[in-house]
């Protein structure tokens, strides 16, 4: 890998890296340190976190036939769910971007086939969540 991308990682590796951390160590705090993006970071995880029950259920309202949760990789489901907490809470972000933005943070966690299963994913519900873009 090229060590360029390891010195300033993208926000969207930090964040997945925080919850996956956040949920493997319950106990844990949750420490940010000092980056451009720490509020943008912060508000995506504490938002992924808190709302991880109403996340699952969009998911499975329309994904039930795509995905089984249960069964999914554990790291596959941080990245689905922090991305699907940015396509249904920021608005700001537009859907092409957040896509592409976790699809790259996901080549350091996923292999090429889970990668181009997640891309079908979030394809497909982010047409959902965000019709008019």
């Amino acid at each position: 890998m090229d060590q360029k991308k390891f010195k300033n990682p993208s926000p969207r590796i930090k964040i997945i890296q925080k919850i996956y951390n956040s949920l493997m160590n319950p106990e844990s705090k949750i420490e940010f340190t000092k980056n451009q993006y720490k509020k943008f970071i912060k508000d995506i995880v504490f938002g992924t976190l808190e709302r991880l029950d109403l996340i699952e259920e969009t998911i499975y309202t329309h994904l039930k036939n795509d995905i089984n949760l249960k069964k999914t990789d554990k790291i596959l489901k941080i990245i689905l769910f922090a991305a699907v907490f940015e396509l249904m809470f920021k608005h700001n972000n537009p859907k092409k971007v957040i896509i592409s933005e976790y699809l790259l943070a996901s080549e350091y966690f996923l292999e090429k086939v889970q990668i181009g299963y997640l891309n079908a994913i979030l394809d497909k519900i982010s047409k959902v969540l965000r019709k008019d873009e």
